[in-house]
């Protein structure tokens, strides 16, 4: 296997960590200069599609959002994403690692999800820098 190959391979493992599948649509929120932009390639080869904007209004599979302590309520952050989820849609909350400048702590990511509706099924290392947590909506709901 080549060296190019070969990190191909791993790139696209990021995205497969968070799930994800060749042909899904997946919308972009809360990009800033500090995101992992390994991770977003990963997410675009592996789909073959590019990421949406947050101002799309396309329906789309999988949600990526970035966030931050500071970026504002979360819970109006997930309430918005949730618009443009298609049914059996998924949210991956990308936050800054323990000791890193905005990080968010676990407790209130679950509090603000279950308010908004949606349970939180797991969380992987998504990125050197980056937890993710993955966020759904209850199957009763859907």
């Amino acid at each position: 296997m080549s060296a190019t190959a070969g990190q191909a391979q791993g790139e696209r493992g990021l995205a497969e960590r968070l799930g994800l599948k060749p042909g899904q649509v997946v919308q972009e929120i809360g990009w800033d200069e500090d995101v992992d932009d390994e991770l977003r390639d990963s997410i675009e080869d592996l789909t073959g599609n590019e990421l949406l904007d947050e101002e799309s209004d396309d329906v789309v599979d999988v949600v990526l959002m970035w966030w931050r302590d500071g970026d504002g309520d979360l819970f109006d952050a997930l309430s918005d994403a949730m618009r443009a989820l298609a049914d059996g849609g998924q949210i991956w909350l990308l936050t800054p690692k323990a000791g890193r400048e905005g990080h968010v702590e676990p407790s209130d990511i679950g509090e603000d999800a279950t308010t908004a509706g949606l349970s939180q099924t797991s969380s992987i290392s998504a990125a050197p820098d980056w937890s993710g947590t993955r966020l759904v909506t209850p199957k009763g709901k859907r």
